[in-house]
């Protein structure tokens, strides 16, 4: 999530733990930094290649296995910055920042990118879609119920505000599960039987749903409200990508085919050439609209590279206002 939701999660997270009043405000601002910390490897990147970052985002910094090497990691920095002159022993610091860096990669997870929970066992990508990675209803009640922890030194606030967060994410599930259905069954009124189905929250809400359906040739793309009062905003299909048809001066062997497809294993197959830019291949899944087919991301190729050149990585932010305008009439209409 964004990285204030992430922040005051593992202040929360530590605030709700056992610990002495006097030491409430200064675990939670290590809970705070640790809850920030995976997310450093938004630092790993290559000057050559664009899908490195995209690669090693939500990789082995977020996985389980790695909460102990990055809470000690996070220690070593934040007692000798701080921990010493609040007079805590390195294990107390070690135990915050611990607990805090412990609640990244589960809440990540709970968005709709795939984070890397199981690794070094596993290269699986795990994503649950049940919350937009900005979301102000999970986060300003949770920020507000931290805030008064800390003014208050008192952790019962923290464990409400933990309290909030989950409610959230059950009543997510609930939505997430009634989305599914809704795509099922537009699918269903189309005559297709869906190779696989995704559904996932659209910006900022968990009350209007992306879902997205595979048949043998095409994506499908509809937008659904889960409740109150459930509708359904039909949207388009695209072709999927097929890299001799749609692209037949691609060389096989060439470093831009290649770079296809690492971005088609991130993108966990849902790719497609862009109708406007045919140079582009997009990611369909994600959009600002929930039923529209305008990516926020996709890398471009040309047929006058080099062998050994890189595909280049686009992010498209276009018309975002009118989007927000949109998505609000799906959001409150009747």
């Amino acid at each position: 999530m964004d990285l204030l939701t992430q922040g005051l999660v593992g202040a929360a997270f530590v605030q709700a733990a056992p610990v002495k009043r006097t030491q409430l405000g200064i675990a939670g601002g290590f809970g705070f930094i640790a809850g920030l910390a995976p997310d450093l490897d938004a630092f790993i990147h290559s000057s050559t290649d664009p899908l490195t970052f995209l690669e090693y985002h939500r990789h082995f910094t977020h996985s389980l296995a790695f909460i102990p090497v990055g809470g000690l990691l996070c220690a070593l920095v934040v007692h000798w910055i701080f921990g010493r002159r609040w007079h805590l022993t390195f294990l107390q610091t070690f135990a915050f920042c611990t607990l805090g860096y412990a609640t990244h990669g589960l809440l990540d997870a709970s968005t709709s990118y795939g984070t890397m929970l199981l690794w070094p066992f596993s290269d699986l990508r795990i994503s649950w879609s049940l919350v937009s990675i900005i979301d102000p209803l999970f986060t300003l009640p949770l920020a507000i119920l931290t805030a008064v922890a800390w003014i208050k030194r008192k952790s019962l606030f923290a464990r409400i505000g933990l309290c909030w967060a989950t409610f959230y994410l059950v009543l997510a599930i609930l939505q997430h599960d009634a989305a599914l259905a809704m795509g099922k069954q537009i699918a269903a009124e189309r005559g297709h039987t869906p190779i696989r189905i995704e559904v996932k929250p659209s910006f900022a809400n968990i009350l209007v749903w992306k879902t997205i359906y595979e048949t043998p040739n095409q994506f499908h793309v509809d937008a659904v409200r889960a409740g109150p009062a459930p509708r359904v905003f039909y949207g388009t299909s695209i072709p999927k990508f097929v890299p001799a048809r749609d692209l037949p001066w691609l060389a096989p062997d060439s470093q831009q085919a290649m770079d296809i497809a690492r971005f088609n294993s991130l993108s966990l197959g849902f790719v497609a050439q862009d109708p406007k830019r045919p140079e582009r291949i997009i990611d369909v899944r994600y959009s600002f609209l929930p039923n529209d087919i305008d990516a926020l991301w996709s890398i471009e190729v040309s047929p006058d590279a080099s062998a050994a050149a890189h595909a280049r990585f686009l992010t498209h932010r276009d018309d975002a206002a009118a989007k927000l305008d949109n998505l609000w009439r799906m959001l409150s209409m009747p």
